[in-house]
């Protein structure tokens, strides 16, 4: 699996990340311990989770790897900070306060002295150079290596950006990471380029469409998907629509000439679309992450990738060639 660098910052990660949203609910441990020994074994480190993500009971399978199985240079751990739960309902708080206290959680969740890339998963309430001052302050102490955004528009990247290089001892956001995928491209308008003038690095998560451009959901919603979960319909279903339904079919008369799967296909476009550090997956077992870790020297031909291009949404103006 290819190496890229996270930006202008020294950070390198694989061009695949291993999203880890489903891990403690939907995803077993079992499942999850497979699919993270089979991802590093093709070359892969970067394991993306988030206090939020199952009440923190991703973050613990992920620290119970580490302790177990990996070595902690093995991976890159990217963790995020800001949805927090109240009265049983998530909300989001981006104050100082209750970012720390969400990052000293995660660092005993995940059995690590440090996180790699910490970032405030939403834009919030709190004023923005509260929120980034957290950043500060667990860059000082050492724990965490750099610091991200995750889920802000374009302006708010190039806020957010801006304020952090304003004065010098300040830590320079390292990336950004929003929805991109053939059925989510409005990444490309604003987010793409704010994160292209600072020099951040770029991930999109949700790559597949939610799951949507594997085809699966081309008949019928089938059992067990996460479009048929009580928790997880909401999720999926944007994209049950005639728009993503023809992009689908576009999706599978490529994989058809390529001899691929869909989910490979869809793969290839969003990791290897400009400006794109690596693309986060959530596979919820071995099965379905084996197919799109063999891809590491696989490429779209052009005139397939402008094919898909078109049908999707029109040209991709940061396409240079």
């Amino acid at each position: 699996m290819k190496q890229r660098q996270v930006g202008n910052s020294g950070l390198s990660v694989s061009n695949l990340g291993l999203g880890t949203l489903s891990w403690g609910r939907a995803t077993a441990y079992e499942d999850a311990r497979r699919m993270t020994l089979a991802f590093v074994a093709a070359g892969g480190n970067l394991i993306d989770t988030a206090a939020a993500y199952g009440a923190g009971d991703s973050e613990k399978i992920i620290g119970k790897l580490i302790r177990s199985d990996l070595g902690r240079d093995d991976v890159v751990i990217s963790t995020k900070a800001g949805f927090v739960q109240h009265d049983g309902t998530q909300t989001i708080d981006t104050s100082r306060q209750t970012l720390l206290a969400d990052l000293h959680k995660s660092l005993r969740r995940l059995h690590t002295d440090y996180i790699d890339l910490w970032q405030l998963h939403a834009w919030g309430q709190a004023p923005l150079d509260e929120s980034l001052a957290a950043i500060d302050t667990a860059v000082s102490a050492g724990d965490v290596r750099y610091g991200g955004i995750s889920n802000f528009v374009g302006w708010q990247i190039a806020q957010a950006a801006t304020w952090q290089i304003a004065i010098p001892g300040r830590t320079k956001l390292a990336s950004a990471q929003v929805e991109y995928s053939l059925l989510a491209r409005k990444a490309e308008i604003e987010v793409l380029p704010a994160v292209n003038a600072f020099g951040m690095g770029f991930f999109a998560w949700s790559g597949l469409g939610r799951g949507v451009l594997t085809g699966k959901y081309r008949e019928q919603i089938p059992p067990g998907s996460r479009a048929a979960s009580e928790h997880s319909a909401w999720f999926v279903e944007p994209y049950l629509n005639q728009r993503s339904a023809s992009i689908v079919e576009a999706v599978v008369v490529a994989a058809q000439g390529m001899e691929l799967t869909p989910a490979q296909i869809a793969l290839l476009w969003v990791r290897d679309a400009p400006k794109v550090t690596a693309v986060l997956i959530g596979p919820r077992n071995l099965a379905q992450l084996q197919p799109l870790i063999e891809l590491s020297d696989a490429t779209l031909p052009t005139e397939i990738a402008l094919a898909l291009d078109d049908v999707s949404g029109g040209k991709n103006e940061l396409r240079t060639d």
